[in-house]
């Protein structure tokens, strides 16, 4: 049973708070407010390299590990019905047997750790796109989630905060953001570079100036179509390709021109392999040297 003397709440149970969650939604809509909640689809929390990565990181460390499981229902059932990403902070409304405040502050990469973060990754990520969709060699991967230097926090770099009442440094409401960040860096990365205050163009903007983590050709599978561009970004893509519809269209001209040049050169000859006559005044001539 709660006991209200040390200032526990009541049980409140996931359909009463998926009620609360949706209420407190529409009424902060209503005034206008831009809302984000964390949405986990089946029991996967986190599918991409970046999602996973900072699930995995946070996994690892034995300041976490007892306490980070309560809050994987809670993100799974849609507790979490804010998440706001902004450089050093993470704002987050959960929803228990009240609504909480959330708060996760974390330290943003010193600039020495991210030059040399740019310098190790230099020439090993061909493209914005292979970056944010993490298709990148293993030793890129090995660099960005090396412990204490690469671009996922440690313990002592994130500071937790909750409204709720319970005395631990780590709430089910505080691991439930938690795990809601990697579900959000699954559909947004990019978030991730935002956090930390840095621009993750500078992963790729020196490509070629050195190879010390560089990969040999990407697999088949790395390579994107046409296709997957025009999901990617939003384009209606030529069906037959830029460059190659451009190159159809010159062959098609040419080749126009040329059929009318045989077509020319078609009419002045005789058919069937005789003479075609000469006019009249030629017809004279002949009549004249016959």
């Amino acid at each position: 049973m709660a006991d209200y003397g040390w200032g526990w709440r009541p049980y409140v149970s996931v359909a009463q708070r998926r009620q609360n969650a949706a209420r407190e939604l529409a009424k902060r809509r209503k005034k206008g407010q831009v809302v984000s909640p964390v949405v986990v689809e089946g029991r996967t929390i986190a599918k991409t390299f970046w999602g996973k990565a900072w699930c995995d990181n946070l996994e690892r460390y034995s300041d976490y590990a007892n306490r980070l499981p309560r809050g994987r229902t809670y993100v799974r059932n849609g507790s979490v019905i804010d998440l706001q990403i902004a450089p050093g902070t993470i704002q987050a409304l959960v929803s228990g047997s009240e609504i909480y405040e959330v708060e996760v502050k974390v330290t943003p990469v010193a600039k020495a750790r991210w030059k040399s973060i740019c310098e190790d990754c230099a020439g090993a990520i061909d493209s914005l796109v292979e970056l944010l969709q993490g298709k990148f060699s293993n030793g890129v991967m090995e660099r960005i989630c090396r412990q204490n230097a690469g671009l996922f926090p440690s313990p002592k770099e994130i500071e937790l905060s909750c409204s709720c009442p319970d005395w631990a440094g780590m709430c089910k409401h505080v691991a439930a953001v938690l795990y809601g960040i990697g579900a959000r860096f699954d559909h947004q990365p990019e978030l991730l570079f935002r956090l930390h205050n840095v621009d993750h163009g500078d992963l790729i903007s020196k490509a070629g100036t050195g190879l010390p983590l560089s990969k040999t050709a990407p697999a088949a599978g790395k390579i994107l179509k046409g296709g997957d561009l025009s999901g990617i970004f939003g384009l209606e893509m030529d069906p037959d390709g830029g460059a190659a519809a451009g190159a159809k269209k010159a062959r098609a001209a040419k080749k126009g021109v040329a059929a009318k040049a045989v077509k020319g050169k078609t009419k002045k000859k005789s058919v069937g392999g005789k003479p075609k006559a000469a006019g009249k005044g030629g017809a004279r001539k002949r009549e004249g040297q016959g």
